[in-house]
Parts: structure tokens; sequence; C-alpha cells
């Protein structure tokens, strides 16, 4: 059945539920659920027909549950992937990236009320609340950082949105502090992209993006795809090391990219592949 269809039966459901009560103990469920339906896809055309059906859904779970951080997170991540990958333009980008965010945000002052309040403070006061995070708050701050990336490359030509990336870099930092191996090295692959826009010779620290993309690999024991396409396509490009701009990209190529949890994304990774070994024949 395909996936719109199975959106339209779930609407149809959770109306009936509605009215017995029922859709506070179903909702993060069902949320769940249907994202991982959406990560296990190997058809990006078919995620992009239908997840935002899947959008709309959870706009509505979120108007009736609006203090439900598991269920803004879930939005902020979806919304924030969708602009990223599908949107069609640069407009909806940034709207669907800022939406990302507004939910990050809302889920974020749940617990960390003085540090969502605190995106335009000085960055050494800034860096004291970042200080104090805890464990319990990896899932919330690792989304909000997440968000806040999107929303800087979607506004990429806005200077006052690129001036907050040392601030991303910090929550980053912080989540790889208190557990290096979060949601399979994330974390990791985020500052690998973020420190290696800047060659040496300009100041950029390459190397380090290098170290994190190598951490985020071993994280996922290889099987997130996507690392290594931003490791050929940042690193690799931006330090004209062609041999390992090949390796990596032939490495997604030859390799399943049916993985619980990574099966779309993988997908998406072999097709970026199969462009950047294009492209990189004039490139290098």
């Amino acid at each position: 059945m395909r996936l719109s269809r199975v959106l339209h039966a779930l609407v149809l459901f959770l109306f009936v539920l509605s009215s017995s009560g029922c859709m506070s103990i179903i909702s993060n469920r069902m949320s769940d659920t249907l994202s991982n339906a959406i990560l296990n896809q190997d058809d990006p055309t078919l995620v992009r027909d239908g997840a935002p059906a899947y959008l709309l859904l959870i706009d509505g779970l979120i108007m009736d549950s609006p203090n439900d951080a598991s269920l803004l997170i879930a939005a902020s991540k979806l919304n924030g992937a969708y602009a990223g990958i599908f949107a069609e333009d640069k407009v909806r980008a940034r709207l669907m990236s800022d939406k990302a965010m507004r939910y990050a945000r809302t889920a974020l002052c749940q617990s960390q009320r003085s540090l969502c309040k605190a995106e335009k403070a000085k960055f050494k006061d800034y860096s004291a609340l970042v200080a104090n995070i805890e464990k319990s708050d990896l899932a919330v701050v690792f989304a909000y950082a997440s968000a806040w990336a999107g929303q800087i490359q979607a506004n990429s030509s806005d200077w006052m949105a690129v001036a907050d990336v040392p601030r991303v870099e910090a929550l980053l930092e912080k989540v790889i502090a208190l557990n290096p191996a979060f949601e399979n090295g994330q974390p990791h692959l985020y500052l690998g992209v973020i420190r290696s826009q800047i060659p040496p010779s300009l100041g950029g620290k390459p190397e380090q993006g290098k170290q994190h993309f190598e951490t985020a690999i071993k994280y996922s024991s290889g099987k997130d795809m996507m690392a290594k396409v931003l490791y050929a396509e940042t690193y690799a490009r931006l330090m004209f090391d062609q041999e390992l701009h090949d390796q990596l990209l032939n490495d997604v190529l030859n390799a399943n990219p049916v993985v619980e949890g990574l099966t779309l994304t993988n997908t998406l990774a072999q097709t970026r592949a199969q462009q950047l070994l294009q492209s990189g024949k004039d490139y290098f």
C-alpha cells in the first residue's frame, strides 16, 4: 500500500479515536511508526510525494498537544529533512527550515528555558548555558542544533545567519562531550561538514572535519552512507584529494543501501555519489 493511502486511513482512524480520549496514548507511537516507515523506504519519489501528508498530520497532532516534546522533535526533524532534500525552491526550503527551528525551539524551552531564549546573547553567556546541558536533554538539544544548522544552510546568503555557526558548534560539541556515540555519530557528521568549508590557507581547520567524518563513520559501523558522501563532497573536494573522493563514493555505490532506519538516506546517498563521481571528472 502506498504511504499516502496509509496516511489517509490513519487520518480517519485518528478522527474516530480522538472522540474516545485515546489520542494522547497513540500519538507518540504513531509518530514513531510513521517516521520509521519513511526512513525505511527505498523509493525517494514515494517519500517526496507522500511525506507532506504526514507533515500535515503531525502539525495537527501538535495543535492537540502543543507541549509534547517527542512530537515537536519528530516534526522538526522531518520538516528539516524535507527542506534539505525535497524542497523544490529556496523560498520553500527556508520556510520549512524555519518551521523546523520553531518546533525544535519550542521543545527545547520545555527543559532549557534559559538556553532557548539565549540565541542572540553574548557568546560567553551562551557558552555558560550550554555547559549546563545534561544527558537527559541530549535528544532535544541535538534536534535544536540540527534544525539550527539546517536553517543556516537555507539562509546561507545571510551573513547574520552564518554568524550563528559557532553557537551550533558549541551545542554539537556539548552533545559529543556527554555521549560521543549519540545517534550513531550524527553530531560528528554535522561538525565534519561545518569544519570542512574553509581551506587551511584561509584559517580553516579541515583536518578537524576529517576526524569528525571518520568518527561518524566508525559509530555507524559504515552503514550510514551519507557520511561518506558528505566526507567526499566537503573535505575531499576542499583538499583536492581525488583518491579519497573516489574511494569514498565507490564504497557507497558498491554497498547495500538497505539498513534499518537508514534505507532512505542511503538510497539518496547512492544517487548523490553517482552525481559527484561524474562531476568530479571536471572538478579535479
